[in-house]
This record gives C-alpha cells, sequence and structure tokens, in this order.
C-alpha cells in the first residue's frame, strides 16, 4: 500500500498471504475472507481504510465494493478516516462505565486535547470510543491495536500514554503477520 490518500496495490510478499486466507474457504466463498483481508488492508494503508482501499480489497474477492463498505462501516475495529499511529479505543458500554471509563476519557482527552474521534495535531494519537471490549471483569478496559489494558486508572493510563510517546507507538501492525 502506499500513502495515506493512495492506494496502490499489496506487495507480492502480502499478496500470497492474502491468497493463503482467501484459500482456506471453498470455492466461491471468497466473501468469507473479508474480515482478515480488511484487518490486512487496514494495517498496509497507515491504519485506515480508504474507498480506494475498499474498491481493491473488493476486486481481490471478486465481490461488490457496497459489500465491503457494509462491513467496514458496521465494525469499530476499523477506521473509515485516518487515524494517528496509536489508536486508543475506550469501552463505554455499562461495567466499564460503572468502573470509571468515563473518567478515563475525560483524562485522556484533557491529556492529549482530543475528543473521541480526533487525532492529536502531531498525529500520534487518535481517541476513540467503542462498544463491549468483552472484558467486563476487569473494567474499565481500553484496547490498543492487539493489546488490552485493563483495570486501568488515570495514573496507569498516564504510564502508558508516557511509554507510548516514548517509543512513538504504532498499532497498526498486521496482525497476520
Amino acid at each position: 500500500m502506499q500513502d495515506k490518500n493512495t492506494i496502490a496495490e499489496f506487495n507480492a510478499a502480502t499478496l500470497d498471504l492474502v491468497n493463503q486466507i482467501i484459500k482456506r474457504y471453498p470455492q466461491g466463498r471468497q466473501k468469507s475472507a473479508l474480515l482478515p483481508v480488511l484487518h490486512i488492508a487496514q494495517a498496509e494503508n497507515n491504519g485506515w481504510l480508504s474507498a480506494d482501499t475498499m474498491d481493491y480489497v473488493a476486486s481481490l474477492l471478486g465481490i461488490q465494493p457496497i459489500e465491503v463498505y457494509e462491513v467496514a462501516s458496521f465494525y469499530s475495529m476499523f477506521n473509515l478516516q485516518p487515524v494517528g499511529n496509536c489508536v486508543i479505543e475506550v469501552c463505554q458500554t455499562g461495567p466499564c462505565w460503572l468502573n470509571g471509563a468515563e473518567q478515563l476519557l475525560a483524562h485522556f482527552e484533557k491529556r492529549l486535547g482530543i475528543k473521541p474521534g480526533e487525532t492529536t495535531p502531531d498525529g500520534k494519537f487518535t481517541l476513540k470510543t467503542v462498544e463491549c471490549l468483552a472484558a467486563c471483569g476487569n473494567a474499565p478496559v481500553i484496547q490498543v491495536g492487539t493489546e488490552y489494558h485493563e483495570k486501568l486508572t488515570t495514573l496507569k493510563a498516564d504510564e502508558l500514554l508516557d511509554k507510548w510517546t516514548a517509543e512513538n507507538k504504532n498499532s497498526h501492525t498486521n496482525p497476520y503477520l
């Protein structure tokens, strides 16, 4: 994939991986590979899915672009606009909210200077609210890439932000590599 605004094609290694995934499903059922291929496409396209990227995925799977758009717009794990290097997803469902997610979100907003759905001016962080992250017993919970952070406090959140800033955290890794 190219820069944040254009799509070319997957490189040979990534295309080989995509073809391996497609082959897991019976002939005529390539659409079954849509979720993993979207994850790969998003990772290869700086953490988001442009219309061109989704059209490319549709062509690889032999399906209509609208079928890709429907899936990508349904799941909060897919980003349909450019995002920062580190996407912080704060669970906003009942158990997390009752255990401090609202205060945690407010802390992230204050510390980063952004609201949910926004990206810091330096492009390092995007803040999102999402529905259930399925770790209710350890609320409040956030997800960054494939990492879960549970039983968070504002102190732990500050430690994570400091760590991610220092290491220039990039949460857009390909989960299939």
